[in-house]
This record gives C-alpha cells, structure tokens and sequence, in this order.
C-alpha cells in the first residue's frame, strides 16, 4: 500500500466521459438534484475549480424525497467508509447521514480526491486524506441548493439558512425541502469553492458524534450484493484446478473426456496453470475440476511466469534468512551506531523473525465477465483500487479503456487482498473464459484454490544489535532485516530504491536512542508476496518492540517506564502511554495471581503506523502449556475523529487479526506447496479465544490519521511480552503456538 505500488497511476487511462457514465447510472429519480446528469454538457460547471472533489455533478444526487445519493470515491468493505463519507459530507451539506444512500464510484479521474492523484481504498487514507475535499463538495452543493431557493423565494441568499434537509427563510417562516429544489438547482453552476465558508468544528453536529452506520440494515437483513452474489442474464459457472506450484504447465489431463461429459458441464479449458471448467451451475463446475486427473509439467526455459522451486520449504528459508550476512542498505540513520556499540557498557544480539501469513479472508474469491454486442467488457470484481483494474483489465484485453466497465461491489473485507495479484485474483481467468464461450462468467474460487494461491505477507529475519549504558539504558540500537518487501515482491525485482513497507515499523519509531541504524539485507522470496493489514508494521512492530522488552531486561529496567523514559520529550505519546496504563488500571507487570487463581502477566507494546499512534497492554495465562489472552487495552490516538462507534470497531477487529497471527497463523510450504488448503490447517482465532477488549480513544487534535490498520501492530508484541514475563522464555517468533509452554 505504498506509493511505489502506484507508480503506473500515471498510465492509467480515465478518457471515460462523465456523461457516458452519467446517463448508464442506475437509480437516477425524475427530478434528482444531480448536476450534470440530466445537463452533461454544461462544461463551466464541471471545470468551476482545479481543485479535486468539488465536480459535484459526479458525486450527489438529491432525489425529491430529499434523500441523497453519494457516490463515494472510497470502498466499503466493513470499515465503515460509508458512513464516515455521509457524515462528512452532511455535515457541510446539512443533510442527516441516516437519509445517504452511499455507493462505491466507478473509475473515472472525478472521482481522485486525494492530493497525491491515487484513488485506492488502503494504507488507513480514506477518511484522513478524502476528508478535506469531501467537506468542500458538502458546502458547494449547499450552497447551490441557498441559491435556488433564493429565486424561488426572491429574497437575497444572505437571508437563507438550512436546517437538517431543509432550507429555512426566518424573516417570513418559510422554509422548503431540499427534494423540492433539485429542478431549479440542477441548472445552476457551481460556486467558486473558495466563496464558500466550512464549519467551525464547534459547529459540527455529526462529525465527532458516534452515528449508526448506514449500511447496517442491509447488512443484517442480506441486501447487501457482494461480488459472489452477483448474476446477469444468460451466466454461466466456472470452477478451476491451478497447478500445485506456480508456474506449472498441463501436460494431459487423463480423463479428459468423462470430465467432459459430466453432469451440468458446458466446456472444458486450458489456460496457463489453470483447468477450468464451465458449466450450468457452480457446483457442477466446481465437481468436474476436482475430478480431472492432470499431469502437470514444468515450463520451458522461455517462460516469463514466475515459477515456485519444486524443494521450496518455509523452514529452510526462515533458517537462510536467520543465517544471512551483510551490512545492509541503510534505511534510517542517526548518529555513530559502531562507535555506540564499542562504546556501550552491555551490548545484547538477537535474531528475530516473522512467519508468512494468508490474507485467509471469508469472502471466496470471485469475479464476473461479460462481452455485449458492441464490445463493451463489464467486469465485476472485487478491487481497492477501481481505475488501475480497469487500466489492466483494457490493456490485458487490448480494449479502449472507454469499452471497460468495472463494477466495484461491497467487499467482505479488505486485509490487503483485492489489490492487483495477477495470479491471485481470478478476474483474468474469468475474462478469458467469457471471451472463449460467448457467454457471461461468473468464477468462483474454492476455499483450497484460494490458499493455494494467495499472496502472502513477506517473512523476515532481523539481526538485532543493542547497545546499553552503565544504567542500563538503551543508547544504540541496529537492525538489519533479511526480506523482501511486498512491493519488491510484487515488481518481482529489487526497485531503485527501498521498499518502504519492507521496513516500516522498524524506522520511524519515535524512542529517544542516540545511535540507531536501520537497513535492509535484500533477499527474494521464492513465493508471491502482497499486502496485508498494516503491512510492515504487523511483523516489524512485533520485531522491535520485543527486542526493545528484551534491552530493558538485560537492563534491569521496567519496560513500560523505560518507554516513558525513552519518549519523555514527546507530549504525545507520553501522554497516550499514561492513558494506557490509566485505562488498564494502573501497570502491573506480573507475574501475578488473578482472582481465578491463574498466574498472568502483562506485556506492552506500541506502533506508529498510518499517521496514527498506538499503545496496548496485554494479559495472559497459560493453559495447558498454551497461551491464554484474557484481557487486551488499547489507546489510540488518530488525531482527530470522525465517528468514535467505527474507531472503537475497527480497534477491535483489529486486535482480533492481531492476535490471530501472533497466536495461530503462519503459512508452511513443504516441496513447493502450502501445507494448509483450508482452516483445518490453517487455523484463524476463534470467538472463545477472543478477550475481553477495552478501548481509549485520544484525540490530541494533530493532524489526522489512519484507523483501519494502526491498531493491529502493538497487539502481537504485547502478547509476546506477556509471555516472555510470564515464562522467563524470551519470545522471538511468531506465532506463538510454535511454541509449547508447558515445560
């Protein structure tokens, strides 16, 4: 989710026209207040301001029942963009976000709001960089809704006012619903944005406040459409068989014949790597792949397809990284870290590493294609990033980008997935299969195609060096991380540069250490590599802060007030610190008796990641040599906040995923394939292993930031402090159930 990623977004078409897009909207009511749509030409309204965000004919629709329809630049995929969109666009239009019908935009450059020109749903930047100019569009549209009801009442507009849906003429008591403004306000331009005045946030009556979500009724009565739901005309099923390794060829598929004529089964295909099979109905497709016999070869020396090593095992890569040698590239630098460590009263080594993980996410892989007359390519697929899927999808096909259209669903969850994984996504095979049969398709992955071919978070390797005084107070600290970031992984090749997300988490931490030297030791992995939920901060905060617990032992030092010492000229996680321990009544290490009569201990960690900062306390037991999690603490403070209900839930399934993989998961490859192809081998966290969970939410009013990712990655080292307090053991991998306590 770095900008590395986005690189080609400079060579993403957007030549679709507004007004094709416009009058192929769906949903558009007779007499809608939405500009542009029933007037597409009136090009000084659309190019009123360079300034992104304020086209608002692209974005708000208010139909005569004065409900509104946003389309908005960010997807829903449960974090609550949605609601967030409606309440800071109400806020500014005056319109009760409980009257927003939110959908996900289609691609188009309108639709760009952030300033640095991308348009994706991760890195926690909707809400923080979409904030600004949503805001803007809720005021332009405002006031062009005061203008048409100033010549309807023929009074000046400086007498106007709006109430909640409504604008208001106090001299005469007259007031009138924005629904009954939309024909007059559709023929009027729109303002200049910089005539128009936003709120103070003193003003504010929804922005701050904890609104109910306005996709919750769909949700909870199963309205809502998600990709795999979706079904057109005329559709056909496909199921597929991948290759066991990457890279894998069919030579022959045995029985080709009786899979052929099995039941439902409309035509059998050959792609790269792939068996697919089309049929009437999913589950006959599904029946038919898993039946064929295939003797799968492997490529030509020729190929350009990355292909996995047949003797590829996660243990013999975790030992390669742990043993590699060299400096590194710098990363971040401050003062002398050699002459620190020859300087240091008590210098401590360790190695520590992270495990490969599976984005593992419920919703099944899926997409549907669809060629009509004309040439024109529908694709529904679930994305986080619709305008470079439509980029690749009109260069994969050679179709004018203009001839593609993407439908953007509501994903059942992001973690990093939907992003665009070539041989992890099934949208290609799909494209293909539509264009080969004629016919609509909708493919569906099987939950064992989906781990056979996820990518996966990188593993790492760090070698740690710390240095500590006569105090035992740590003044130098090196780390030299043997990986391979998920953007290099995805370019499949070293960059010009560093890999950001390879390392974060290890740099731009805030601790007050005179002599750090952070760097990267280069080494490929042999398996596809994506994002995953906050990226390089949930391996590199565990990494570091474990370390940072293992210094402060050696030191004869409490971890949680050397942190305070170790920030002490930083007021803002000083301050978030105190909130923690306050919110935890009071730090209390351990090891300590509970009122069950369990041993427990607490461990802490913190993360700076996403333009937030986070701080949890954990505290656990051991059952039957098995780590028990019973209590988790965060504080998180995103600067500022649009809705504390959505901060609150996403801090919680955030802590979920986070113990999930400091406690159970971690993808094994033996002989080139993963050993797990389902839960059963790839265990997440179940609900009787949730804690119970308390949340502190501190806004100290700096600069916005993330909330969907930043409070994961203190919740893996917390545990695993807890742990190493508890059992004496220092803990320096994940996950934890590698390990067995009960010794």
């Amino acid at each position: 989710m770095r900008n590395a990623l986005f690189d080609a977004m400079g060579e993403v078409p957007v030549n679709l026209s507004r007004r094709r897009f416009m009058l192929s909207s769906a949903g558009v009511a007779a007499g809608a207040f939405v500009l542009g749509i029933a007037v597409p030409q009136r090009t000084a309204r659309a190019d009123a301001t360079k300034l992104r965000g304020t086209k608002v004919p692209a974005f708000l629709e208010i139909r005569p029942d004065s409900t509104v329809r946003l389309q908005s630049p960010f997807v829903e995929g449960g974090q609550g963009t949605f609601t967030a969109m409606a309440q800071i666009v109400g806020e500014e239009l005056d319109a009760d976000p409980a009257t927003f019908v939110v959908e996900n935009a289609p691609p188009g450059d309108e639709y760009v709001v952030m300033d640095n020109g991308m348009r994706i749903t991760g890195g926690s930047m909707s809400i923080r960089n979409g904030y600004p100019a949503m805001r803007r569009l809720g005021a332009l549209a405002r006031e062009m809704l005061l203008q048409a009801a100033a010549r309807q009442f023929d009074v000046p507009v400086e007498e106007l006012t709006t109430q909640p849906g409504r604008v208001i003429h106090k001299p005469s008591e007259r007031s009138i619903a924005y629904g009954d403004l939309a024909h007059a306000a559709m023929s009027l331009p729109v303002p200049d944005p910089a005539t128009v005045r936003l709120k103070e946030p003193g003003q504010f009556r929804w922005i701050g406040a904890p609104v109910p979500r306005v996709d919750v009724h769909d949700k909870s009565t199963g309205k809502v459409v998600y990709t795999v739901d979706v079904s057109v005309d005329d559709m056909l099923h496909a199921a597929v068989q991948h290759a066991p390794r990457l890279g894998m060829i069919i030579q022959t598929v045995r029985n080709e014949d009786q899979v052929r004529a099995m039941k439902g089964v409309h035509s059998i295909h050959r792609l790269p790597g792939v068996f697919a099979v089309v049929a009437e109905r999913w589950w006959d497709a599904k029946r038919a792949a898993e039946a064929a016999l295939i003797d799968w070869q492997e490529p030509g020396a020729d190929t350009t397809m990355r292909v996995m090593p047949a003797d590829f095992s996660t243990e013999a890569f975790r030992k390669d990284l742990a043993d590699a040698r060299g400096s590194g590239e710098d990363a971040e630098t401050r003062g002398d870290v050699t002459r620190g460590l020859k300087n240091a009263h008590t210098v401590v080594e360790a190695t520590y590493s992270s495990q490969y993980v599976n984005h593992a996410q419920l919703e099944p892989p899926s997409a549907l294609a669809r060629f009509s007359p004309d040439s024109t390519l529908e694709v529904w697929v679930p994305n986080q990033a619709p305008d470079m899927f439509r980029a690749d999808i009109a260069k994969r096909t050679g179709l004018p980008v203009e001839k593609v259209v993407i439908h953007s669903q509501m994903l059942g969850g992001f973690f990093g997935r939907h992003f665009l994984y070539e041989t992890a996504s099934p949208y290609p095979q799909a494209i293909t299969l539509a264009k080969e049969t004629g016919r609509p398709i909708k493919l569906i992955w099987s939950r064992e195609e989906e781990f056979l071919r996820d990518t996966l978070r990188p593993m790492a390797a760090v070698r740690f060096r710390g240095g500590l005084d006569e105090n035992g107070i740590p003044v130098v600290l090196e780390a030299v991380s043997a990986t391979e970031g998920p953007t290099e992984g995805l370019n499949n090749k070293r960059g010009d540069k560093l890999d950001d997300s390879a390392l974060e988490g290890l740099t731009g931490k805030s601790y007050d250490i005179p002599d750090r030297r952070i760097a990267q030791h280069f080494i490929k992995s042999p398996v596809m590599l994506g994002y995953w939920r906050s990226v390089g901060n949930s391996m590199n905060d565990f990494l570091y802060e474990t370390f940072l617990d293992e210094l402060a032992d050696k030191g004869n030092q409490d971890p949680y007030e050397l942190r305070l010492r170790l920030l002490r000229d930083n007021k803002r996680l000083t301050t978030l610190l105190k909130e923690l321990a306050d919110l935890s009544g009071g730090w209390k290490r351990g090891p300590f008796t509970a009122a069950d009569g369990s041993r427990r201990a607490r461990g802490i960690g913190m993360a700076s990641p996403f333009g937030s900062e986070a701080a949890a306390i954990a505290e656990v037991s051991l059952e039957n040599g098995r780590v028990r999690v019973h209590e988790v603490w965060e504080a998180i403070d995103p600067g500022k906040v649009v809705n504390p209900a959505i901060v609150e839930a996403q801090v919680n399934g955030a802590i979920a995923l986070g113990l999930s993989q400091v406690l159970l998961e971690e993808t094994v490859y033996e002989n080139g394939m993963p050993r797990a192809r389902n839960y059963d081998g790839y265990p997440i966290l179940a609900l009787n292993q949730m804690p119970r969970v308390h949340v502190k939410i501190v806004e100290s009013g700096e600069k916005m930031g993330g909330v969907g990712e930043p409070p994961l990655p203190a919740i893996p080292p917390a545990v695993a402090n807890a742990v190493s307090t508890l059992t004496g053991r220092r803990i320096r991998s994940m996950p934890l159930s590698r390990h067995d306590f009960a010794s």
